[in-house]
């Protein structure tokens, strides 16, 4: 049995970094993290506030379910996010876009 390391695999399958099928991959994965980890942070304060997701969701108008896919990352809009975070307390949020760009309030 033969091991290859894992970027090899991505050179092999999706082609090398820069290539149009590899950033689009790559892009992917990171936009996954990050709904990853805005919906562990959904929960956290949700958990924090001894809330189920029931309850949260009554705050902004959904039902568990849809409570349930934001805590997995999914569904994640801005106009979402903001009922969310609203309805749990926080007042301000923003968004840091790197670079020249800054930071944009969000609400």
């Amino acid at each position: 049995m033969q091991f290859i390391d894992f970027e090899e695999v991505l050179d092999r399958d999706l082609g090398k970094e820069g290539t149009p099928r590899r950033d689009e991959f790559e892009r992917s994965v990171d936009e996954a993290v990050h709904a990853y980890k805005l919906g562990e942070a959904i929960r956290k304060a949700r958990l924090e506030q001894n809330l189920t997701q029931e309850e949260l969701g009554e705050r902004i108008g959904v039902k568990k379910a849809q409570i349930s896919k934001l805590e997995r990352g999914h569904s994640i809009t801005i106009p979402t996010m903001s009922r969310v975070f609203k309805a749990l307390g926080f007042t301000t949020a923003s968004l840091d876009l790197g670079g020249s760009l800054g930071r944009v309030a969000l609400w």
